[in-house]
């Protein structure tokens, strides 16, 4: 059989159609990952990018995906919650995201994920947190049990909405953040949460009207995107937790310590680069 050369090599795109066979040299190559850790895999399992994925840093505000998961696992939707004096002190001293939430106001802890997870309220975690444990302290060790439970070892956690703490920080790692992600997207309520550009509180005589916008731009420009969630601190660099439909996967990756508006290009990148490496297996 004749097989042409190409500057001293046979062409593997040539041997794969005389063979009648794809060409894994025909797929396309991985997109520039800026982050300093990253890690992607999809629905049947297999990993389509990793980079120092398993190496324990803080993660921001993707604290709060366990947040959200710990009350989920326990709460009804239709709870009532008082906000208080703390809850609205403890972000605004830390200089953290919040909700505008306000002394006194009573909202459902279904308003209050949607507080949580799309403005990245520490308010929202503070007042949720206080509810659950009862108490933040009993919360995070509930965080930090079930985070032991699901086997996510080199995760640890010490508040319940990532923000720097004086004592030894909490961490984790890209490959814990993505099974945190896909066993969160299994419940409905939750993925309904970080689907949403935006959610709107109708004032009523318990609260203020609310509009919480989500923080991840990912949603606005990519098709087939599921959220999840956006986090920064001056530790933790900006991160990015997202999720997407690529043909007929769900993709679920994550970018640690990187740019602000790189890393949405880079997921959105990213998805398409593991929708299409799924096809072709």
């Amino acid at each position: 059989m004749f097989i042409m050369r190409i500057g001293g090599f046979i062409s593997s795109a040539i041997v794969a159609v005389l063979l009648g066979v794809s060409s894994p040299a025909m797929a396309a190559d991985a997109p520039a990952v800026g982050a300093s850790e990253a890690y992607v895999v999809d629905s049947a399992g297999t990993i389509h990018f990793g980079k120092r994925e398993t190496r324990r840093v803080p993660v921001a505000s993707l604290v709060k995906i366990m947040t959200a998961y710990v009350v989920l696992r326990e709460a009804s939707l239709s709870d009532t919650i008082t906000i208080t004096a703390t809850d609205v002190k403890y972000a605004a001293r830390g200089g953290a995201a919040t909700a505008g939430l306000k002394k006194g106001e009573r909202l459902t802890t279904r308003d209050l994920l949607y507080a949580l997870m799309l403005p990245s309220g520490a308010d929202a975690a503070n007042a949720l947190a206080r509810h659950y444990g009862p108490g933040k302290t009993a919360f995070i060790a509930k965080m930090n049990r079930t985070a032991q439970a699901m086997g996510l070892a080199d995760t640890r956690y010490t508040n319940p909405d990532g923000m720097p703490t004086p004592a030894k920080g909490g961490y984790s790692t890209a490959v814990d953040q993505v099974k945190l992600a896909q066993r969160a997207l299994a419940s409905d309520t939750f993925t309904a949460v970080v689907g949403s550009k935006v959610h709107k509180v109708t004032k009523t005589a318990l609260h203020r009207a609310h509009t919480w916008r989500n923080t991840n731009k990912l949603l606005g420009r990519a098709d087939g995107v599921l959220g999840v969630k956006t986090g920064y601190t001056n530790a933790a660099g900006y991160c990015l937790l997202f999720a997407g439909e690529r043909n007929g996967q769900r993709i679920v990756g994550v970018l640690l310590g990187d740019r602000n508006e790189r890393r949405f290009g880079t997921a959105e990148q990213l998805l398409d680069y593991a929708g299409e490496q799924s096809a072709l297996s």
